[in-house]
């Protein structure tokens, strides 16, 4: 039964929406999970990820984690999350490499000098679309040519926005970054909470999670 006030009944707490991941990542679900956040649903985006002619890496990130979020349909209440990461020495973007070779040369570039992660990421909530863009600067060693091909056996590079993933075998070779770790593995926490946080979605005590 609403509770009532001398004005009359109190109208019940709306609920929180609930939280579509935009995302096949199980390195972004788990990131979720550290700060205990458990989507409701993974509904993957398919888009065309390839960049435009002449589009920098920032506005590039950018549009990937709008254009996820617009692939999606979404109920009255749900909300969706997506982000993308991309890595940039530059001007030039470094994206999945397709194959052992072009992972070689994405390692190559990098050795030995500092490059930026880049994570953008986009919460739709209704007709509004909120995002942040999040930078990380990371310095990779030089590596050796014996070392690179060790790596390149390892195939951690598969799938890896700059062939590589901090958290795995490349860890070896970062010894310095500035920025969000989280970030750099697929999802800014501290921006993802507080974003979450605005639309009334917040941690849950484990096995309390839908």
């Amino acid at each position: 039964m609403a509770a009532e006030t001398a004005d009359g009944p109190v109208p019940a707490p709306s609920r929180p929406p609930r939280l579509i991941l935009g995302s096949a990542s199980p390195r972004r679900l788990d990131l979720l999970a550290q700060i205990g956040i458990t989507p409701h649903a993974l509904r993957p985006a398919e888009i065309d990820e390839t960049p435009r002619k002449g589009e920098v890496p920032r506005d590039y990130v950018r549009r990937m984690a709008a254009e996820k979020s617009a692939a999606l349909d979404l109920a009255p209440d749900e909300a969706a999350l997506t982000a993308d990461t991309t890595v940039a020495v530059g001007r030039r973007i470094l994206g999945k490499p397709v194959d052992r070779d072009e992972a070689a040369a994405f390692m190559r570039l990098m050795s030995g000098r500092r490059h930026v992660v880049l994570t953008a990421i986009a919460l739709r909530h209704g007709p509004r679309l909120s995002q942040r863009l999040v930078e990380t600067k990371v310095r990779m060693r030089p590596i050796a040519a014996p070392e690179l091909q060790r790596y390149l056996d390892m195939g951690d590079w598969q799938g890896k926005a700059g062939g590589y993933a901090i958290q795995g075998a490349a860890a070896a070779f970062i010894p310095w970054l500035q920025g969000s770790f989280s970030a750099v593995v697929g999802l800014p926490l501290a921006e993802t909470a507080a974003m979450l946080a605005a639309i009334g979605i917040h941690p849950v005590p484990q096995g309390d999670a839908p």
